[in-house]
């Protein structure tokens, strides 16, 4: 059994998601309690042709260990490749192969949850990649079907068990739905009742009634979180801290906030990759917004944002929030 999932441990994973998950993203969650971390994921074909943005994207620290890295593709001979050379180069904790992700641009490549519609070919792919990397564990993440006709998620469960996977992620939804609706836990729990490799759930965690919740209702040996973190990354602190004491601490500032961001924003510029490109932050509005959301006053400043250029735009854009709120505070 992995490390992490020994003697009793229920570990919280960051969920890897494509444009956000940076490695200094990953360090902050990190500090803040989450338990294991996966990469952004990476395209088995491209990496084997030494793309050095790529390799930005899958770096990792000491500090974040159990690190995972994540690939997809399609390709059986390519993804064992894929894998060989990250381990050689990296030597993470584990592989883990995306069966998941709902993006166009990854299903036209046959790859992500495209693979979900032929379980067999998706047994071949974790089988080959198993048997690239003997000494490396290998894991899986997937959805529960392409659609409500095609849930697949116990068979396709069953399949990676025999292959080699050494534990399973399941989100809750199907490759249709997207993001929208709520995650189908019962599917989940029918899957970790079954496997004997550990089943990580994912989908709709927000706080720590639902650890707690889904502690007692499944057989989930882990859980995943993913959007909620990204506008809260203290989720994983939250949470640590209600299971050990029975509440909540205080929520950062509005002030703490601001600081982490753009603190985070002057670390991943900074990163060699982005250095040698440019300065423009325009690329990074998406993570703002993101990082904003669930902030009093959120949707007011989503304009501004839209307007930053440089870091000295961010910083009078939070200026002008933390003072806007000060003066609302002190007139109630």
């Amino acid at each position: 059994m992995l490390p992490w999932f020994q003697d009793g441990k229920f570990p919280l994973y960051l969920a890897p998601m494509a444009r956000f998950t940076d490695i200094i993203f990953r360090e902050f969650c990190k500090e803040q309690g989450a338990d294991v971390m996966v990469t952004e994921f990476v395209q088995a074909d491209a990496l084997t042709r030494d793309d050095p943005k790529l390799w930005e994207t899958v770096d990792f620290t000491v500090a974040q260990r159990p690190m995972g890295v994540q690939i997809f593709g399609s390709n059986p001979d390519s993804m064992a490749a894929a894998a060989r050379m990250l381990v050689d180069r990296l030597q993470p904790d584990f592989i883990d192969i995306n069966f998941g992700c709902p993006a166009d641009r990854v299903i036209c490549m046959d790859a992500g949850s495209s693979m979900l519609r032929n379980p067999k070919k998706l047994g071949m792919v974790t089988g080959a990649v198993v048997r690239a990397v003997p000494d490396t564990p290998v894991t899986v993440k997937i959805r529960t079907g392409w659609d409500d006709d095609s849930i697949v998620a116990k068979e396709v469960g069953h399949i990676v068990e025999c292959e080699g996977a050494q534990a399973l992620a399941i989100h809750g939804r199907t490759k249709v739905q997207g993001y929208r609706g709520d995650a189908n836990w019962p599917v989940i729990a029918e899957v970790a009742e079954e496997l004997t490799i550990p089943v990580v759930g994912n989908g709709n965690i927000s706080s720590a009634e639902d650890v707690i919740r889904i502690q007692q209702q499944t057989n989930c040996s882990g859980l995943m979180i993913g959007r909620a973190a990204l506008g809260y990354p203290w989720i994983f602190r939250d949470i640590k801290h209600y299971l050990k004491y029975g509440v909540v601490p205080e929520p950062p500032s509005i002030a703490e906030r601001w600081e982490t961001i753009i603190d985070y924003t002057r670390k991943i510029m900074a990163r060699p990759y982005r250095e040698q490109r440019h300065s423009d932050l325009r690329w990074m509005r998406p993570k703002f917004i993101a990082l904003t959301k669930g902030m009093e006053g959120s949707r007011r400043i989503r304009g501004s944002l839209g307007q930053v250029n440089q870091i000295e735009d961010l910083e009078r854009v939070a200026q002008l929030h933390i003072a806007r709120l000060a003066q609302s505070e002190s007139s109630r």
